[in-house]
């Protein structure tokens, strides 16, 4: 089956290609920002910036050597109270977090430098209260089952909604045979189940945390490639004069 020659990138309307850009530059720009996001939280969990295979596998498996509360003041939460503050937290942790050294030294240490967004913001545990700030205190098992349902669903959902119209956009392009285009705009799809998958499998087992990478870099590689296609096809091709080429390779095709 031939393509549509007339319902292509390059021969676009002015108001089409307008509303396909802005869309692209805020996907574009939602992608970065998201990765600036991973980088400050998954990427800080060994405490060092950049998003390594330690980080991957106490996000989700967990350091059964400590517990979230010290994975946090070594790592993402680092710099929110001074040193000596973070190593009598991360003591009093190791020491079984008793409830009266609690009332004693821990308390007015969270009340005057966590309590600001713990015991504010909904999405945060408000470790104000010593039942909250307990539990992270024991041994670190990674992601909470409940939590990670959530966000997997969150993530599948939205993130399969952004890949579609990607898709749809680099679908009107030219220069691919029908089967190249089918699998570069099938790939992100691939990669996302992937990624989300290998959560849950790292949860259980921290073998499988390359798969976390290996399938970001994926979905991130192919929709890079739509999307500056897309770009390139709708406003650089027109002017190099290269629609009259595109349209005689798709009479060939």
């Amino acid at each position: 089956m031939k393509e549509t020659s007339w319902i292509n990138l390059p021969s676009l309307s002015l108001p089409v290609k307008a509303l396909f850009t802005g869309y692209i530059f805020v996907v574009g720009l939602g992608l970065m920002m998201a990765g600036a996001q991973i980088m400050l939280t998954h990427g800080m969990a060994d405490g060092k910036l950049g998003v390594s295979i330690d980080d991957i596998v106490y996000s989700y498996y967990g350091n059964r050597n400590g517990s979230k509360l010290e994975s946090k003041l070594l790592g993402s939460m680092k710099d929110k109270a001074s040193p000596e503050e973070n190593i009598t937290m991360i003591k009093w942790a190791r020491d079984g977090a008793s409830e009266a050294e609690w009332k004693t030294t821990i308390k007015p240490i969270v009340d005057a430098k966590c309590a600001m967004c713990h015991a504010n913001i909904p999405t945060l545990p408000n470790i104000t209260k010593f039942e909250e700030i307990a539990k992270i205190a024991e041994v670190d098992h990674g992601a909470d089952v409940t939590a990670l349902t959530r966000v997997s669903h969150i993530h599948l959902f939205g993130i399969s909604f952004i890949f579609f119209f990607v898709g749809l956009i680099f679908s009107l392009s030219v220069g691919f045979k029908q089967w190249h285009k089918a699998v570069i705009i099938f790939v992100p799809f691939a990669f996302l189940i992937l990624d989300i998958a290998s959560w849950w499998l790292t949860k259980m087992n921290p073998n499988f945390a390359w798969f976390v990478i290996i399938g970001g870099i994926g979905y991130s590689l192919a929709a890079a490639i739509m999307l500056f296609t897309s770009l390139y096809q709708m406003w650089i091709m027109p002017l190099r004069g290269q629609h009259s080429d595109t349209n005689a390779w798709l009479e060939h095709n």
